[in-house]
């Protein structure tokens, strides 16, 4: 009898044991998720000031770069100059002033450029004689990035690009005729734009023949990557043959302005399942979308 009220407390000791054992490593949990949680709110407010604090550059580099902000160095220069060529004897005010004009653009360029640098844009390097710059703008898409892109600016009293490796596609002279000469950083972001778009359309092909192959075919796609052709088959039965065409008019944009599905059965287009997939096409990566779709089990 003792034995065994032995044996009952040494296995009531033991469970308690592994309950204390288990009430520790709970409270050690919940202490890691609280300061887990307090690193998360921490990195989030964090954030928040980084956002801040960029948008506030990229409002200050906008209003240093305006015409008028322009013209208004070149004016103080002007004082400046004037002043010093009435203590040495003066010289051609007509002259001075132009130089100025182009010592306050110069300058202006600089920071902004600057500016773009340290918030992720563009990169700038100074040229030899210091009477331009030459501007890198990188491309990306979901994280990835592609091609670099250059030129070169003379930073003259008309602004003008000397050389660049722009694809002759992209509507270079007509983003400089509209921005160049009144918004340097318009004409970068257009340009931007213009560039990552292009190279967002023609990874989401690359990734189409790379991640479904076999599911998805591209029937067609020209050198800009703004119209593309895609074939897949239905999942049913049949297999029916899908073509789905996605336009892209809008030259600074990665998804398609317009979808259009064809199919051997012409009731197919029509079905809410295939309507859907069409909105889904229109609002998603292409290679995303047919993921979804061959995951849904629509497409073989």
């Amino acid at each position: 009898m003792e034995d065994a009220r032995e044996c009952l407390g040494e296995g009531v000791l033991k469970h308690l044991n592994v309950l204390e054992v288990e009430a520790l490593a709970l409270s050690g949990r919940q202490q890691l998720c609280l300061q887990q949680q307090s690193r998360v709110d921490d990195l989030r407010i964090m954030v928040e000031k980084l956002r801040a604090h960029r948008d506030m550059l990229k409002a200050r580099a906008k209003t240093n770069m305006s015409l008028q902000h322009l013209k208004a160095v070149a004016d103080q220069r002007n004082v400046d100059c004037n002043e010093d060529d009435i203590n040495a004897g003066g010289s051609s005010r007509t002259a001075q002033s132009q130089l100025s004009f182009l010592v306050a653009r110069r300058t202006q360029v600089k920071d902004l450029l600057q500016a773009h640098h340290f918030i992720g844009g563009y990169d700038v390097t100074e040229t030899g004689r210091g009477k331009g710059v030459y501007i890198s703008i990188a491309t990306a898409f979901e994280g990835l990035y592609l091609e670099t892109y250059n030129l070169e600016l003379d930073l003259g009293h008309v602004v003008q690009i000397c050389r660049h490796n722009i694809p002759p596609f992209i509507p270079l002279e007509k983003l400089a005729q509209v921005h160049l000469q009144t918004d340097l950083m318009d004409f970068l972001s257009a340009l931007s734009d213009h560039l990552n778009a292009f190279a967002g359309r023609r990874q989401q092909v690359c990734l189409i023949q790379e991640v479904l192959l076999g599911s998805v075919e591209v029937m067609e796609s020209n050198v800009l990557f703004n119209t593309i052709v895609l074939m897949c088959k239905d999942a049913g039965e049949n297999g029916r043959a899908i073509l789905c065409t996605l336009e892209y008019s809008d030259l600074s944009r990665y998804l398609p302005t317009k979808v259009t599905i064809e199919s051997e059965d012409q009731d197919l287009p029509s079905t809410p399942w295939w309507k859907e997939s069409q909105s889904l096409l229109l609002c998603t990566p292409a290679h995303k979308a047919f993921q979804a779709l061959k995951m849904k089990g629509l497409i073989a």
